[in-house]
């Protein structure tokens, strides 16, 4: 038989605990006097940096304070225009290794005037995710490898020699596939035992796919 091109993909998945949330939080405040919604909205948000500082090292790996907005708006009421009503906000991000300790911290933030929690973000670390998407291409490539062979088995050929690969997509033209899941949110819910909330994080997925072209004779 003359030589045979077996075009097929590989594909692998891994599922990871997660090693880190980040968890985002904003402090805000509102009043018709200006002045004193910035006195306030700096009140309410200095104890929120403290309080990440003094956790550095002991759960929080990281955080961050860069977006401060203080804004005006004339609402209406009725066809009539009301005085003006202003509104401050901080946005901060924390990233946390200890799941024990974001329990425990969400659930004091939650109890601050002012505070509102938003997503809780499951990452890895980057080394894990190194290591993590290295071996699932690895593991994708060898289930293209042995998806040839056994086309070429079943077709009575020998042996399989390796022409191209490529992620998908950019081999075999066609919408690309989904990519890996750098994050998920968090679940969660109320633990009549505990401080905090209990978080209960999915796995992280780890997928890889490839395309391969062989021949065959």
């Amino acid at each position: 038989m003359s030589e045979v091109i077996i075009t097929v993909r590989g594909e692998h998945e891994h599922r990871v605990v997660p090693e880190r949330a980040l968890v985002t939080l904003s402090v805000t405040a509102e009043g018709h006097d200006r002045t004193e919604v910035v006195e306030r909205i700096t009140a309410l948000a200095v104890p929120v940096s403290s309080d990440l500082a003094a956790r550095v090292g002991s759960g929080v790996v990281e955080w961050s304070s860069k977006r401060v907005s203080v804004w005006s708006e004339r609402p209406w009421n009725e066809g009539r225009r009301l005085a003006a009503v202003h509104h401050a906000t901080v946005d901060f991000t924390a990233t946390f290794d200890d799941t024990s300790a974001l329990s425990w911290w969400v659930g004091e933030m939650a109890e601050h005037d002012g505070v509102q929690i938003g997503d809780v973000q499951w990452q890895l670390t980057p080394a894990t995710r190194v290591a993590v998407e290295r071996e699932v291409a690895s593991e994708a490539v060898g289930i293209a490898v042995e998806r040839a062979t056994a086309y070429a088995t079943a077709l009575g050929l020998a042996a399989v020699t390796p022409l191209e690969i490529a992620d998908v997509g950019l081999l075999v033209s066609h919408p690309e596939a989904p990519q890996a899941h750098g994050m998920m949110r968090a679940a969660f819910m109320a633990d009549a035992g505990a401080p905090g909330l209990q978080f209960h994080p999915e796995d992280i997925v780890v997928n890889a796919a490839v395309e391969a072209r062989f021949s065959a004779r």
